[in-house]
């Protein structure tokens, strides 16, 4: 299991400031915080090495049991812009939704997080 880096006080915090702004026009570093704490949670409640989630510029985690990989790309990847995961994360978008609308892009037969998601 992977150490947390972000104490709970500041994603919450980072949370929370992220919550009651207009997501376009929040802060980058409090949404850049608020994003790794989340991907933090997700390490955290499904543990695992057999996808990994990534929310290009601020963080990836693995996460989820499985089949481990060591080398190059992983078979079961998850991908997504900050404000789709802080969606997801927080439960203001599906991941249904997410896929219909093509916001997420996803690959591998273990790359479906509905069952993970919302975080809170």
């Amino acid at each position: 299991m992977a150490r947390r880096k972000i104490k709970q006080t500041d994603g919450a915090s980072a949370i929370a400031a992220v919550k009651a702004s207009d997501l376009a026009s929040a802060d980058q570093d409090v949404l850049a915080t608020a994003c790794r704490y989340l991907l933090e949670e997700l390490a955290e409640r499904s543990p695992g090495n057999s996808v990994e989630v990534r929310v290009p510029p601020f963080g990836a985690t693995q996460c989820i049991e499985g089949p481990r990989h060591t080398r190059g790309t992983p078979p079961n990847t998850v991908e997504m812009s900050p404000a789709v995961w802080f969606g997801l994360a927080t439960g203001s978008i599906t991941w249904s939704q997410a896929l219909a609308e093509a916001k997420v892009s996803a690959s591998g037969t273990r790359a479906d997080l509905s069952q993970v998601l919302p975080l809170i």
